[in-house]
């Protein structure tokens, strides 16, 4: 089956673009979430140190302001340490305090803004990420701004870099994970169809000699046993009608015969003369073909034995020693080539003999008179009936194997049943039939059985 038929293969295709999607989708997800966390506690540590400082500041008498950090506080705002900073802005704009030289605000101050106030930046060059934050306090009557920042490329700062490894992990975590859940939706997926393999399984064994075959839907899921106990009723219906055609078939060819019989008595009790000559000879024809009816019937049922054994050399003698009548009466004469010794091989003797009946029958209709028709049989299991007639071109080689085919429709004396049937009993072996010329002048037909070579 193509790949792009497969419902594996696009079960396979879409989970591994969804894994794809998942993965990316996942990884923004976790990494918008983290961020977010980190961001929050980022912005409650410099409310808390907003709220330190307003606690500590205080205007001086002197019109001044005074600063008194706690000594670890303190030490932590030091420009040598690098890592925070802060600025005290009045209302004018103008920096108070600051930890920086230059007294310079840390960020732009947005006067409509209520409560803390988050900042997030880049230095020039994207070299440091400042974060940090802005509040204004009235501190003794004296409304004031207080921000504080911090610098997040600081070597003591590793919450960046757990972010960054935290993700690196995850991609390395989730893809295994989503490959691994993939196995498991392939192998579930394949117990899930299992009861349509064993469907298909039995769909094989449905032919014209098994009618009674159904479909099974013990286990089938429910999506697709509306559709198996659709097919079984389909089958139910043909078997009905093909059971009805192969009976009327086989009723018509024995209410035939009857008629038959007596018609060649009353032919046989007349004066013999050229016209109850030909007369018996269409009666003769007409009871092959009534013959060949039943053949056909009975052989859309028959099944051969596995363990049947037959011997193809006391067939082909029978044959002869019935046929050969016949031929005289025609002018004809039937030639047995083959040694003394039984050739046997895998199949039921009866219906052999009735394929070699067939095909001699055929050579006699093909053959002139004062000709001989040969029978050889091969010790490689092979039958092979050779005619003296015009031979079977190349292009109707296949064609003279189908039911009712004649090369012309004014033929007479067959229905075009004979050959079809010798190759459905072929078929029931297991064996196989072709036609090609025969040495100087005609057709041979050759049947290849399977030797039994467990028998010596």
């Amino acid at each position: 089956m193509p790949l792009r038929r497969s419902i594996l293969s696009r079960i396979v295709v879409l989970h591994v673009v969804a894994i794809i999607v998942a993965a990316l989708v996942l990884r923004s997800i976790l990494h918008w979430s983290l961020a977010s966390d980190v961001a929050e506690l980022q912005l409650d540590k410099m409310a808390t140190q907003i709220e330190l400082f307003a606690r500590h500041l205080k205007p001086s008498s002197a019109g001044g302001w005074s600063l008194n950090l706690p000594d670890g506080t303190r030490e932590q705002y030091l420009e040598a340490y690098g890592r925070y900073s802060y600025a005290i802005i009045d209302d004018a704009g103008s920096v108070i305090l600051a930890s920086s030289p230059d007294k310079t605000p840390l960020f732009a101050i947005d006067s409509s803004a209520k409560g803390i106030v988050p900042h997030n930046t880049r230095t020039e060059g994207g070299a440091r990420t400042i974060a940090g934050a802005s509040a204004r306090r009235v501190i003794d009557g004296h409304p004031v701004w207080i921000q504080v920042a911090e610098d997040l490329s600081h070597s003591d700062v590793v919450v960046d870099d757990v972010l960054t490894n935290f993700l690196r992990r995850v991609v390395w975590i989730v893809v295994p994970v989503l490959l691994l859940l993939l196995a498991a939706d392939i192998v579930i997926f394949l117990l899930a169809i299992r009861p349509l393999h064993r469907a298909s399984g039995r769909a094989r064994d449905i032919s014209p000699t098994r009618l009674d075959v159904r479909l099974p839907t013990d286990d089938m899921p429910s999506e697709i046993l509306p559709l198996v106990e659709a097919v079984n009723q389909a089958l139910d219906r043909l078997e009905h009608g093909f059971l009805a055609q192969r009976e009327f078939a086989a009723d018509a060819a024995h209410e035939l015969r009857t008629p038959l019989a007596i018609l060649r008595t009353r032919i046989e009790t007349l004066p013999l003369n050229d016209s109850i000559h030909d007369l018996a000879r269409d009666v003769e024809n007409m009871s092959r073909v009534v013959s060949q009816l039943l053949d056909a019937t009975e052989l859309e049922t028959a099944v051969v034995d596995p363990d049947a054994v037959a011997d193809i050399h006391g067939v082909c003698v029978e044959v002869a020693e019935f046929i050969a009548p016949l031929a005289l009466k025609q002018g004809k004469s039937i030639e047995l080539m083959c040694s003394e010794e039984s050739v046997l091989v895998k199949g039921n003797a009866e219906m052999i003999r009735r394929a070699t009946r067939n095909l001699v029958e055929n050579a006699l209709h093909h053959t002139p008179e004062d000709t001989t028709i040969q029978i050889v049989i091969s010790a490689d299991g092979s039958i092979s009936v050779i005619d003296n007639g015009d031979g079977v071109p190349v292009a109707d080689r296949k064609l003279v194997f189908q039911r009712f085919w004649r090369r012309s429709p004014r033929t007479t004396g067959g229905a075009g049943l004979g050959l079809s049937i010798v190759e459905k009993i072929v078929e029931a072996h297991q064996g196989s039939i072709a036609v090609d010329d025969a040495p100087g002048r005609g057709a041979r037909f050759t049947m290849r059985f399977r030797r039994d070579q467990g028998t010596p």
